[in-house]
């Protein structure tokens, strides 16, 4: 028997296998049994309806007929998912076929989750796990299933395993994933290269001034206050795509809150902390400096939420010492919070209290990986693919802030709030 022969009987026996496998379960999922997927809020009731179930399981068994009865022919082009782009999907009829059963299991799947009935918030925490589970079983992430890694293999001749494993074990010595050359960044090199000066600090932050770009300033100061995960950083990347510097250039006296990394020191600090010692102090004291009776605020993520409640608690006090706020995809109204309402409930917030009510601190890592999993094709498994599976080297990363900083509070007196263009800050895929 010839090697295409072989890899045909291969494909053949690896779909009807996953048909009668998803057959059987598809066919014997009652909606009672779904109450298990509930497990995260068990006094929450989900099922399905069994005329849906009914709809779902007609429909997967028609396209898994058509998959099978197609045979190799019908996988000369894997499904329309970038995971599966590259030649060795396209070229090889059999990762094809892999690919083309997992993604019509994948969406059965996802179809039982927005058919299940219950609240919303069980709604959405299903859907999460399912999409999660999905992420992760995606033949892309194995080898013994990803073409286009079997390919670079054999071209480079072991090479990129080789590469792989190296990245692999320095990943578990750093203990988190890369997704770029980290030690390509030097600060006043290629992050933070805007020249400026410390003017004050206390526990919580460092207040920085930027030395000016023009003959004259503005006579209102601009006080920046960004996230405390990635700080000021993303607002002064380069000279051609720093936030910071255009503003300087513009004329405008900007200054900037600078967060600690917080430490065992720091481990009763509370959010009202933050608001007066922080975020109020810096008001006050840019306005100290500047001799400024108003300034000008821009509060970016967290940041614009830490701002929007500082001024509340001036407001209250009687005192509005900021003439303009901007925001920055910042969250004010927490009534939905979107995909972040499916970690957090009582329980959750019961164990974080028991965490850190007596005084502790939340790792950095437990931040980043959230963040990563609510995108675990872009922010995790595509690493997982690129790094370990095909070696590639961790790049360096050069994101553009396209067209934000070119239209930001063009009104030189800065009444109001500034409109900001919404354009997002683009990063091109270094696994592409």
């Amino acid at each position: 028997m010839d090697s295409d022969a072989q890899w045909a009987n291969g494909a053949r026996q690896l779909q009807q296998m996953w048909a009668e496998n998803w057959s059987k379960m598809m066919q014997s999922m009652p909606p009672a049994e779904l109450g298990a997927l509930a497990a995260m809020n068990p006094q929450s009731q989900v099922n399905i309806s069994p005329d849906k179930l009914k709809e779902l399981q007609q429909n997967y068994l028609k396209e898994l007929q058509a998959l099978i009865s197609g045979g190799l022919q019908a996988q000369a082009e894997p499904p329309s998912d970038r995971r599966f782009k590259g030649e060795g999907w396209t070229q090889n009829p059999v990762a094809s076929a892999v690919a083309s059963a997992y993604m019509l299991q994948a969406n059965a799947l996802l179809g039982m989750a927005d058919a299940v009935q219950g609240d919303e918030k069980t709604r959405q925490r299903i859907r999460f796990g399912v999409e999660q589970w999905l992420a992760a079983m995606s033949p892309s992430n194995f080898l013994a299933f990803n073409a286009d890694a079997q390919k670079m293999a054999i071209d480079t001749k072991g090479e990129s395993i080789a590469k792989g494993v190296a990245n692999l074990l320095h990943d578990m010595r750093q203990g988190h994933i890369s997704m770029t050359d980290e030690s390509q960044f030097e600060v006043g090199r290629n992050v933070a290269t805007t020249e400026g000066a410390v003017v004050y600090e206390n526990e919580y932050f460092q207040l920085l001034e930027y030395k000016p770009l023009t003959a004259k300033v503005y006579e209102r100061p601009f006080l920046l206050v960004p996230p405390c995960i990635n700080k000021f950083y993303i607002l002064d990347l380069q000279p051609d795509n720093s936030v910071i510097r255009y503003l300087v250039s513009e004329g405008h006296r900007t200054f900037v809150v600078s967060w600690r990394n917080p430490d065992e020191s720091m481990g009763n600090a509370t959010w009202d902390d933050y608001i007066e010692d922080a975020v109020i102090k810096a008001i006050e004291t840019v306005q100290e400096i500047s001799g400024a009776e108003k300034i000008n605020a821009l509060g970016f993520c967290v940041g614009g939420t830490m701002l929007v409640n500082a001024l509340g608690v001036l407001q209250a006090r009687g005192e509005s010492p900021v003439a303009s706020a901007t925001l920055l995809t910042a969250l004010v109204d927490f009534t939905d919070t979107g995909i972040l309402d499916v970690f957090i409930d009582e329980n959750f917030v019961r164990f974080r209290e028991m965490q850190m009510g007596g005084g502790g601190l939340m790792k950095g890592q437990d931040l980043a990986s959230t963040f990563s999993f609510l995108r675990p094709n872009d922010l995790v498994w595509n690493y997982v693919v690129g790094n370990y599976l095909k070696g590639k080297r961790r790049p360096h990363s050069t994101c553009s802030t396209g067209t934000a900083i070119r239209r930001i509070c063009r009104d030189p007196g800065m009444h109001g709030i500034c409109a900001i263009s919404t354009s997002r800050t683009t990063c091109p895929s270094p696994m592409a």
